[in-house]
């Protein structure tokens, strides 16, 4: 028995295409597909009603975790496990605390941002099966693509293809798992 296959590539020719193109599977209330551009395309992501990222709010999660860990650090070694008052200065100040707490702040904001766009976009991965199509090199040079998963709840093949065609995708084909 063959394996399902991944999913419908068509193909289209201008920014315009794709970007009109995408409107149409967004409205259609596909999910799971995706958008292969050889360069950026002004409104694509609204065009197909992406969302904003969660990397920003985990980046900033690991900041402030970042800063009170400086501060904790700095407050548990001065005022609490190594009490020494010199020259009459208190046990704990933020401002002797701060340049620990700004490194660490910087440090922990880059380890989340880059943990979390690891997590959210599935990396590494090491291999995709957009891969196997024999032109997808082109849409690093000329061509533009739409995706459409298999996974996808509203995927039937003969109206996938169909919505492909109708929204001007031309060289559409079936992609191997």
């Amino acid at each position: 028995m063959p394996a399902q296959p991944y999913g419908l590539i068509a193909t289209f020719d201008s920014a315009a295409a794709i970007y009109h193109a995408a409107e149409q599977v967004r409205d259609a209330g596909y999910r799971r597909w995706d958008c292969i551009t050889p360069c950026p395309v002004h409104g694509l992501d609204g065009a197909m009603g992406v969302k904003r990222s969660l990397v920003p709010r985990i980046s900033l999660a690991g900041g402030i975790t970042g800063f009170c860990t400086g501060m904790s650090l700095i407050y548990w070694t001065g005022a609490i496990n190594y009490k020494l008052t010199v020259g009459g200065k208190p046990l704990f100040s933020p401002m002797f605390a701060f340049p620990i707490s700004y490194e660490l702040t910087i440090l922990f904001t880059a380890f989340a941002t880059i943990g979390g766009m690891f997590l959210l976009n599935n990396l590494p991965m090491h291999h995709h099966p957009v891969l196997k199509y024999d032109h997808i090199a082109r849409g690093l040079d000329d061509q533009f693509f739409v995706v459409i998963e298999t996974a996808d709840p509203k995927f039937d093949s003969k109206l996938t293809r169909d919505l492909l065609e109708q929204a001007g995708g031309k060289n559409i084909a079936e992609l191997e798992t």
